[in-house]
């Protein structure tokens, strides 16, 4: 089930027209869009949720280009034939991710720095490094309006820095141990709307082979209060999600105690396709990325959308069994 699905999206759309010169000053208006998290739906329309911070951001900017000599109009518009609002959705997820990705390579560039020369002196640079990352990381996440999928990786790898920079620990945070037998049975399991790739094959190997009678909800990715029993997967702070560089089929796997070479090779394409690192080079990485898409275009409803990858991943299952045997 869906909460708050019939609830209709309104958006803010600045129009507008900028002067060929001087250049400065159209680089000076895109710059100020990003910052505020627009996104292009046209090549002279901008987006952005519509709330009243979102239109005091565009109205500051409209009196900005009006007085360089441009002109702007702002306008709330509900969106009717097109784009739907899950496609001007997955345009916001995809420019947060593009500056998700850029703090995960600074991240992991200091990680190998830290390795190559791990003395005290390289340690207090690195926290000075990290604090960086963690405010460039606090000003993405303002801007991040739907909850896009890069931002637990992020969290999950500066996490890790951070626990290896304390003094006199190297080693990583510890990984949660395995669930202990039945705990995670009968329980109400909660992730964010939009699924894509990682919380699919986790709502298929909770199904298939933790609880075949589990309750899988989808929830806002922001702002959400667990109740009483119920699990949060692939979710910011929650009980079961990204960890350093692991995604949270990888976690899941190894919660409920599962040890199944078949289920690993799954959780290394799982990983390659929502990280997008490339760690395990699986080759049956892109075609599975291009089917999980084409089911996530094809479906609005998170119950269809994990319907319909449910037969993807039984099918890869029996074939790494088959390929095992």
């Amino acid at each position: 089930m869906i909460e708050g699905q019939a609830q209709e999206q309104r958006w803010l759309l600045l129009i507008h027209q900028l002067p060929s010169k001087p250049a400065y000053f159209r680089v000076k208006i895109w710059r100020r869009l990003q910052g505020i998290g627009a996104v292009a739906v046209k090549s002279t329309v901008y987006a952005l949720p519509a709330n009243a911070e979102m239109q005091e951001d565009f109205e500051w900017l409209l009196q900005e280009i009006v007085a360089g000599g441009g002109e702007a109009m702002l306008c709330e518009a509900r969106l009717v034939d097109g784009l739907s609002d899950a496609q001007v959705r997955a345009l916001f997820d995809a420019a947060r991710d593009v500056d998700y990705a850029e703090i995960i390579k600074e991240a992991r560039e200091l990680a190998d720095s830290i390795k190559m020369n791990p003395t005290s002196g390289r340690h207090a640079e690195a926290r000075s490094q990290l604090g960086r990352l963690r405010k460039r990381l606090a000003e993405v996440v303002t801007i991040d309006f739907f909850g896009a999928s890069g931002r637990l990786a992020v969290e999950g790898l500066i996490a890790e820095l951070e626990a290896q920079l304390i003094e006199d620990k190297a080693m990583t945070k510890e990984q949660k141990n395995a669930a202990e037998p039945g705990e995670l049975k009968g329980r109400t399991w909660v992730t964010r709307r939009d699924v894509h790739v990682d919380r699919i094959a986790c709502s298929w190997l909770i199904r298939r082979f933790i609880d075949a009678d589990a309750t899988i909800r989808f929830v806002a990715g922001k702002g959400y209060v667990p109740n009483e029993g119920e699990l949060r997967f692939d979710m910011f702070e929650g009980e079961i999600t990204h960890e350093g560089d692991r995604c949270s089929f990888e976690v899941l796997l190894t919660r409920a105690g599962i040890n199944d070479p078949a289920l690993q090779a799954i959780a290394e394409i799982v990983h390659d396709i929502d990280l997008k690192d490339n760690k395990f080079g699986r080759e049956e990485a892109t075609g599975i990325a291009s089917l999980i898409a084409g089911i996530a275009m094809a479906n609005e409803s998170d119950e269809q959308r994990i319907a319909q990858g449910a037969p993807v991943f039984d099918n890869l299952y029996q074939y790494f069994r088959k390929k095992r045997g």
